[in-house]
């Protein structure tokens, strides 16, 4: 089906050659609409905007064309909307630069459902992504959707636990929706596709590019009542999340680990800032005044075990001689009880040869 001519307004304005957000809505605003913006004269779109992207606009200067976006519209399941729209996510009218069109894959209707954000390392261990997985689970069946963004680690765990849950998820991506990054996520973004959504606010064909991501993170803040921080270090993307959220006025919170854990220190530093400690999904919830779901596992230990050598191991990465040394016992008994433990998902090994206890 051929696009509309006021879609089309919208589209090639979102393509004109270095013209943000900001210049966008600024033509909005004085002219009223993409279509009246088109054809307004190079001095009329110069007294809002300066000269250079007047220029772009009246010479047609775009980053691509617009057949690729008419064919990607051809599938049901591929929609654009622009800030005209009903179906645009209402929460992120409310932030201070909402992009002016999303391009959307998937069901349409979540994006302006309750949402809440749960996101952190991509390095992450098998403790933090059980945690997410299970967190996001929780808070699925108390109703919200979980919003993260499709990275490797938490992000993941987060999308895969909420699809275990009776709500669903939302992608937030930095690339085109033509395109899936990291491709390791491939599979699971084809189900999010389908069960969930994915947005992205970038053009199809965009590249991920580095300056893309703490950009995507602004519509992750935006649209969630709230954001949890399971694993993060000191430099990790997720704490811009989490900065955002709370200049929004949002809810933060962040789960703590061990004071010698580098993924640790991002967490005790929101802490610190003001961030609410949490240690149970319902903790969440009570904030949120929202009900907790009937049987719901929701601590961050949902697979207690009693073996001895998790008493020696703690909480904290451990390499298989010093452990061998607190149980007083020969390496080669250590090295198989952590093999049957790893099987039970009880511990997992670190990069390093460090083991740690993932429940």
């Amino acid at each position: 089906m051929p696009l509309s001519a006021e879609l089309a307004a919208w589209l090639r304005l979102s393509l004109t050659q270095g013209l943000g957000g900001e210049s966008f809505r600024k033509l909005l605003s004085s002219f009223g609409g993409p279509e009246t913006v088109l054809s307004a004269s190079r001095s009329s779109l110069a007294s809002v905007i300066n000269g250079k992207l007047a220029d772009a606009i009246i010479e047609g200067k775009l980053y691509g064309d617009l057949t690729s976006a008419e064919r990607w519209l051809g599938d049901a399941d591929n929609h654009v909307l622009t800030l005209a729209d009903a179906e645009y996510p209402q929460a992120l009218l409310q932030t201070p630069d909402p992009p002016p069109l999303i391009y959307v894959k998937g069901r349409v209707e979540l994006l302006n459902r309750a949402a809440f954000a749960v996101v952190g390392s991509r390095n992450a261990t098998a403790q933090g992504k059980t945690t997410a997985e299970s967190f996001s689970r929780v808070l699925s069946d108390a109703g919200l959707t979980i919003i993260s963004g499709l990275a490797l680690g938490i992000d993941a765990a987060a999308h895969r636990g909420a699809l275990e849950g009776t709500g669903s998820t939302i992608a937030i991506i930095g690339t085109g929706l033509d395109k899936v990054y990291p491709a390791r996520n491939r599979e699971l973004a084809h189900v999010i596709a389908e069960k969930g959504a994915i947005i992205s606010e970038f053009p199809l064909g965009t590249r991920p590019l580095a300056a893309n991501f703490p950009r995507r993170n602004r519509i992750i803040s935006g649209m969630a009542r709230g954001c949890l921080i399971v694993e993060a270090a000191l430099s990790s993307g997720s704490l811009i999340t989490a900065r955002i959220a709370n200049e929004l006025g949002k809810d933060v919170f962040a789960i703590p680990g061990s004071i010698h854990s580098t993924l640790s220190k991002g967490c005790h530093a929101l802490i610190k800032q003001g961030a609410k400690l949490v240690d149970d999904a319902a903790d969440i919830l009570d904030e949120l005044r929202l009900p907790v779901p009937a049987g719901a596992r929701v601590t961050t230990d949902s697979r207690p075990s009693s073996h001895p050598l998790l008493t020696h191991l703690g909480y904290d990465p451990c390499d298989i001689d010093t452990l061998a040394g607190r149980a007083g016992l020969p390496v080669h008994e250590v090295s198989a009880a952590l093999t049957q433990l790893e099987l039970e998902g009880t511990v997992a090994l670190l990069s390093g040869g460090l083991w740690q206890r993932t429940s």
